[in-house]
């Protein structure tokens, strides 16, 4: 069986939080399926497919190696649930595994294209008045300022370690708090917040720099 659905961009967004009715289903349907209980997986791909394949496509900006990521989380966490103690949530148990699927891909295929949006990342662009002239120019021009930027956004993304994309993607793109990226990626909240500044500061950089 494929576990991942067909998604459309719209899917590719962040998923909020889970709230406390979910949070005790998702709680239920693993000791369920701790127990060989196969339609309760089932019921916990269909829960996370979309944030788990939302996740691997920003990592890697590739349709077909997302499915394949992700099909991989899934199919990991399977053989590993029975080693599931609940000392973390499962939501941040299955995050973990999908973020260190990413990493070890994306270290044997370190020139992968990165392909974010500009309205992803929280740049604070009005902070750079170079940035802010080039977006809101109304001139015929604009349309292909905007995609050079694009493709300059792209590259810059890139040029970021993997420890700094991985804390933009989970909190940019997937829209997860520091304390949960924390718990996901083993670190404590500050260490997060200083490489999400550090990330930023970079971006912002060689943004500005080309505007200029």
């Amino acid at each position: 069986m494929d576990p991942i659905a067909e998604s459309t961009p719209s899917t590719l967004l962040g998923r909020p939080a889970l709230n406390a009715e979910e949070a005790s289903e998702v709680v239920q349907r693993v000791r369920r399926a701790q127990a060989g209980d196969l339609a309760a997986y089932d019921q916990l791909v269909h829960q996370f497919q979309e944030r788990i394949y939302g996740l691997c496509y920003h990592m890697t900006s590739h349709h077909e190696d997302a499915h394949d990521l992700a099909q991989d989380t899934f199919v990991k966490a399977w053989q590993a649930l029975k080693n599931f103690k609940g000392d973390s949530s499962f939501y941040t148990w299955i995050y973990r595994i999908a973020v260190n699927t990413c990493l070890n891909h994306l270290k044997l295929r370190r020139n992968r294209t990165q392909h974010l949006s500009l309205n992803d990342l929280d740049l604070q662009p009005e902070n750079h008045p170079d940035l802010v002239a080039l977006v809101s120019d109304k001139t015929p021009r604009r349309e292909a300022n905007l995609a050079e930027l694009q493709r300059r956004l792209n590259e810059a993304i890139l040029k970021l370690s993997e420890d700094h994309r991985v804390v933009v993607t989970l909190h940019d793109i997937q829209g997860l708090p520091h304390d949960q990226i924390a718990k996901i990626l083993g670190v404590n909240p500050g260490t997060v917040r200083s490489r999400l500044f550090y990330a930023h500061q970079q971006l912002q950089g060689w943004l500005a720099d080309w505007a200029k």
